[in-house]
């Protein structure tokens, strides 16, 4: 079988793009490895993503060159894997190259044997390295086993580490919340906002939680942070100011550079801080970047069907077809003018354009000496939206159009909590669209789920969902029950729930294994226990665990979410503000739950505590369920509660948030 024929019915746009290689690539699986094992010659992983610009780099200078590809096809079995979809199998690799380079990213080369271990591996590498790095593996692998037999050795006990976490007999509490928010504080950049140096990530879940500690008690260096970060953040080339949307991450400390990528867990996560801090603060500025945000993902990453896509690339085509960083998104003066005529100095002004340019000689649409006035007045927004029209009859970036679980759960969550506390029924009807296309697509017949869709593969619907995709559902779906009262939501996200304990749990130590128990069995079985651009498998899943245990009265979902807690307690310490998201179960934990039913037809009453950001209560209104809040109710009433003992019944918004405020 030919690599055209391997990858072209693959899931992963990713996948195919490489299938006209003249590598002889496999995707993941057992033909790759018993080549492997037949031909007796190591197996070179190539690991990344659509949406990477250096993937595409190192595809254009080695894997579509026809002498690079014949040294590949000679020495090697050539192995092309989705980091998307196989999180799991990238995880396990990235760990054995950050251990013997101190470093990582992608494009990600591993040399592994035919058993699947890793013996060598790096990142990006110029055609000429790479040609003299793969003879120099293939003199190992045949003059130096002992060599490779110590590497793999030695990486193997690294990439168990995760594994073999014990639990603390002890939960961690607020001393631990304490220690983060005072590394934060450290880092944080009092004039360009953010943590620490350029490159600058969101950091969302960081701003999330000391947006919870601000709601509880308010500081002013707590204010100072929120503020000056969402600002810059929107106010950066970062935002899309013409279309709406992020990029992944800035290259320098102001935000005005990124790299163009749109990813679809970005927008998720900047939505769900910004709605937070608009609703805490009342600041209509960051209200429009949660309507622009979520309108990019709508127009330009929805399915038909409801299924969000995974990213848009950063790069797009010139006029002679090459790719070019940003080029889609940004502009010269010569393009404003030809587009605006006597109006370009309105548009020119108000985003920053001079006399140079600020990125290869085309300028990014920014507001950074305006910071914070993000609030359009109507001759520019005039002047914006024939920009945006202008724009689309650009050549687009390239589409990843792959549908995600983990990501659009994630999308999910944050949509339906914007939809409800924004008083947008639009949304609130993409959110269930959503839902329903994860149900009936990515949902087998069994009751179990896969992690990734895609229309044009062969199926649609494939690779074994993960820990992370399971939690981000469970969360997703219990979400999207508070904001719709329809109650077929919680028995959903307990479904889930419960699948994700049966086949994940580590039933000696607690938490989630990546992978499930009747899965694949790679060279390792981890755990996702680190925060990093995505909330981890076992943070997400202690927080959803807490929040659906309230919802239904299940101890038993807390007692698990308890224990993944019990397990992270020894290494949160070591690096608080990697754990931000755990420490969001921890406040739960320790600060407590508020239960609210609200009973009977009394839409004044859910909208009463929707519009507020209430980020230790749950909700539990419209379709009853089975669950204590529901049990011995009168219609026409609110319940405040705490470990399902309530307050006095309310029929009144006034009354109902004065219990709030003691509750």
């Amino acid at each position: 079988m030919t690599a055209s024929n391997r990858l072209a019915q693959e899931t992963s746009p990713y996948l195919r793009q490489h299938a006209e290689n003249p590598v002889d690539w496999y995707p993941w699986g057992p033909e790759a490895f018993a080549a492997a094992a037949e031909r007796n010659v190591p197996i070179l992983l190539s690991v990344g993503y659509s949406a990477c610009h250096w993937c595409h780099v190192m595809a254009h200078e080695c894997f579509e060159d026809e002498q690079v590809a014949a040294e590949m096809n000679r020495r090697f079995v050539n192995i092309k894997v989705d980091r998307e979809e196989r999180p799991d199998v990238d995880s396990i690799y990235m760990d054995a190259v950050q251990a013997l380079s101190g470093r990582g990213g992608w494009p990600m080369t591993v040399f592994l044997t035919p058993d699947g271990h890793p013996f060598y591996g790096g990142t990006y590498f110029p055609k000429p390295n790479f040609m003299s790095l793969m003879v120099a593996i293939q003199d190992v692998w045949v003059h130096r086993q002992e060599d490779v037999r110590q590497n793999v050795e030695g990486l193997s006990k690294a990439l168990a580490t995760t594994a073999q976490l014990a639990p603390s007999e002890d939960l961690p509490g607020v001393d631990a919340i304490n220690q983060a928010l005072r590394q934060l504080a450290n880092t944080f950049d009092p004039e360009w906002g953010g943590f620490g140096s350029a490159p600058k990530f969101p950091s969302t879940m960081n701003l999330d939680l000391v947006l919870r500690a601000q709601q509880r008690s308010p500081q002013e260096n707590a204010q100072e942070i929120i503020t000056t970060t969402l600002d810059a953040m929107s106010s950066g080339g970062m935002y899309d100011h013409i279309g709406g949307g992020f990029a992944r991450y800035s290259v320098d400390e102001k935000w005005l550079v990124p790299h163009f990528e749109k990813m679809l867990y970005d927008q998720a996560l900047l939505t769900r801080v910004y709605l937070h801090g608009c609703l805490l603060f009342g600041d209509v500025r960051w209200k429009q970047v949660v309507e622009e945000t979520i309108g990019m993902v709508v127009r330009d990453l929805r399915h038909p069907d409801g299924g969000f896509f995974s990213a848009e690339d950063a790069d797009s085509p010139d006029e002679n077809g090459h790719g070019h960083e940003g080029l889609f998104h940004t502009w010269t003066t010569d393009e404003v003018r030809e587009v605006l005529g006597d109006d370009a100095d309105i548009a020119l002004e108000w985003y920053e354009f001079t006399n140079g340019s600020n990125f290869e000689g085309r300028t990014i649409p920014a507001r950074l000496r305006h910071r914070g006035e993000l609030i359009r007045p109507p001759e520019v927004e005039a002047v914006r939206q024939r920009l945006f029209e202008a724009r689309s009859k650009r050549p687009r970036p390239g589409l990843d159009d792959k549908v995600l679980t983990e990501w659009n759960g994630l999308m999910l969550a944050s949509l339906a909590e914007a939809a409800a506390a924004l008083d947008r029924p639009d949304w609130l009807d993409v959110a269930v669209a959503n839902g329903r296309f994860l149900v009936d697509n990515l949902r087998r017949d069994d009751g179990r789920w896969h992690r990734s869709w895609h229309a044009g593969g062969q199926p649609h619907a494939r690779h074994a969902a993960l820990a992370a995709d399971h939690a981000a559902l469970v969360d997703a779906f219990t979400r999207l029950a508070e904001a719709t009262g329809d109650g077929v939501w919680i028995g959903h996200a307990r479904d889930v729930a419960d699948t994700m304990l049966d086949h994940f749990w580590d039933v000696d130590n607690g938490g989630l294994f990546t992978t499930a128990d009747d899965s694949e069995q790679l060279v390792v079985r981890q755990k996702d226990l680190m925060d990093n651009a995505t909330p981890s498998a076992n943070s997400t899943a202690a927080v959803a665990l807490i929040r659906l245990g309230a919802l239904t009265g299940e101890a038993r979902y807390r007692n698990h979410a308890e224990q993944i807690l019990r397990l992270m307690a020894n290494v949160i310490p070591q690096a608080p503000t990697a754990f931000s998201n755990t420490l969001v179960a921890v406040d739960l934990v320790t600060s407590g739950i508020t239960e609210i039913a609200v009973v009977g037809d009394r839409p004044d009453l859910v909208r009463a505590l929707q519009m507020q950001w209430l980020p230790n209560t749950v909700l539990a209104w419209g379709q009853p369920y089975e669950s204590p809040l529901w049990d011995d109710r009168l219609d026409g009433f609110a319940y405040v509660c705490q470990n399902y003992s309530c307050q006095l019944p309310v029929d009144s918004v006034e009354a109902l948030l004065a219990q709030l405020t003691i509750a």
